[in-house]
This record gives structure tokens, C-alpha cells and sequence, in this order.
């Protein structure tokens, strides 16, 4: 018979011998009431790790290419209370791609908070150099193939739309097979110092043009001053094929 029984039949012997015509009646119930009570609910790891990749699908949005997000497991040993409301986030400083970590906390009806690994690949084609390109070089299709793999494992900033590169000048050299960043590349020059442009101005019912020297030099998109064949100074927007366009 178990200690707790021993020291309650001496208290009731003690007290009142009668009392022991009782037990029969009094320890069963006793038992089973025990037995039966409930054990305390635990978090089921399967609905923490749902909740990770939850949340990194939603990061995950607009990134390129397929994205694959698997989920650490949880060390079931850590037997946490149940939780109803589990809110993941990510610590300071961490991406939510490659090798990352995501927090999990439980904020009712208990408060914990555990760390949970994951990986996240960002499989897409990007784009390489077919051939050592030279610092100020105009890039062209033929500089330039295309390549699949995991964008993660890669320095940031990778081009992955094609659009992006042509008609470009790279701001420095990029040896055979490596990949082009989004910094190497420099808007091309639509208008040179010294150059003879072509001024256009239209607006509703009518459009102008004539010819001036470019003052400064200018990407697409750029201001640039102009002197016009009067003299006058003008300014206006640089277009590709030496245009500037003019508003009055």
C-alpha cells in the first residue's frame, strides 16, 4: 500500500477507530478520481512548425523563381503548454531566406517563446558573363546566359530579368561565368559634353524641334543643360539617341 495510504489509516486510528469501517468505501473512490484527472494539454510541435512556414511563405512573396521552405523539428521533449496563439517573427538582423531562424511565441493562454531553424531556396535562373566584360562596357544579349540555381546561395543583388542588363554599362569588370549584380550596372550615357543634340518640345496641338550642344553629360532620364543654336541656355530631360526633351 502506497505511503499516503499507511499515514492516513494512522491519523484515522488515531482519531477514529469507527471512521476505518469507511475506507472500503473511501480509497477506491479516491483512486479513480486521481486516475482519471486530466494531464496538463502540451503544444503539438507539428502546429509550431505549420505556423514557421506560414510565415515564411508570406515573406516569401514576390521573390523570383520557385521558393522551397522546409522546417527544423522541435524537440518534443520540451513538453510546452498549449498554446492558442502562437505569433512567429523574425529576430533582429535575420533574413527570411537561406539558412534562417524564426521566433515563436505563445502569447495566451501561457508565454513562452522558442527558436525555430528553417531554410528557405529561391531556386530561378539568373544571368552570367559568356566572356570576360571590361569596366564601361554597353552589355548586349550575347554577353550574357543564363544559368538556374538557388538565389540564397548567392551574393545579393543577382540579375535575374534580362531587361535589366541590356543597353546597361557594367561599372566594372566581371570575369567568364560570373554572375551579374544589380550594382555593376550604370544606366548608358544618352547625351555627351559637347555633344549636338536634338531639343524636342511638344505639348497640345503643336511640337518643336531644333539643335543645341549638350553642356554636361547625362544618363536617360537625367536633366542636362543645353545651348541652343541662339545662345540661349535651356534645360531639359535626356533621352537615348541624343534627344533632349523640353518643357515650357
Amino acid at each position: 500500500m502506497p505511503a499516503i495510504h499507511l499515514r492516513l489509516l494512522s491519523r484515522l486510528w488515531a482519531g477514529s477507530p469507527n471512521l476505518l469501517i469507511l475506507l472500503p468505501l473511501i480509497l477506491p473512490s479516491a483512486v479513480s478520481a486521481a486516475a482519471s484527472a486530466p494531464a496538463a494539454a502540451r503544444q503539438d510541435p507539428h502546429a509550431v512548425q505549420q505556423a514557421v512556414l506560414s510565415f515564411l511563405q508570406m515573406q516569401s512573396i514576390g521573390l523570383p523563381g520557385e521558393v522551397e521552405i522546409t522546417s527544423g523539428t522541435i524537440d518534443g521533449r520540451l513538453a510546452l503548454p498549449a498554446c492558442t496563439a502562437l505569433e512567429p517573427s523574425l529576430p533582429p538582423g535575420t533574413r527570411p531566406w537561406g539558412n534562417t531562424t524564426v521566433m515563436v511565441r505563445c502569447t495566451a493562454p501561457h508565454s513562452w517563446t522558442i527558436y525555430v531553424r528553417a531554410t528557405v531556396k529561391v531556386v530561378a535562373e539568373y544571368l552570367v558573363s559568356t566572356r570576360p566584360l571590361r569596366q564601361g562596357q554597353v552589355i548586349d544579349a550575347s554577353d550574357l546566359t543564363s544559368r538556374k540555381g538557388d538565389l540564397t546561395q548567392l551574393p545579393p543583388g543577382i540579375v535575374t530579368d534580362w531587361n535589366q542588363a541590356i543597353g546597361r554599362t557594367l561599372g566594372g569588370n566581371l570575369p567568364f561565368g560570373s554572375p551579374l549584380r544589380q550594382d555593376m550596372l550604370r544606366a548608358q550615357t544618352a547625351v555627351i559634353q559637347n555633344q549636338t543634340v536634338k531639343l524636342v518640345s511638344s505639348g497640345r496641338g503643336f511640337s518643336v524641334s531644333a539643335e543645341g550642344k549638350a553642356l554636361t553629360h547625362a544618363t536617360e532620364g537625367q536633366p542636362v543643360t543645353v545651348r541652343s543654336a541662339s545662345g540661349a541656355v535651356v534645360s531639359g530631360i535626356a533621352r537615348a539617341g541624343a534627344i533632349v526633351e523640353v518643357t515650357y
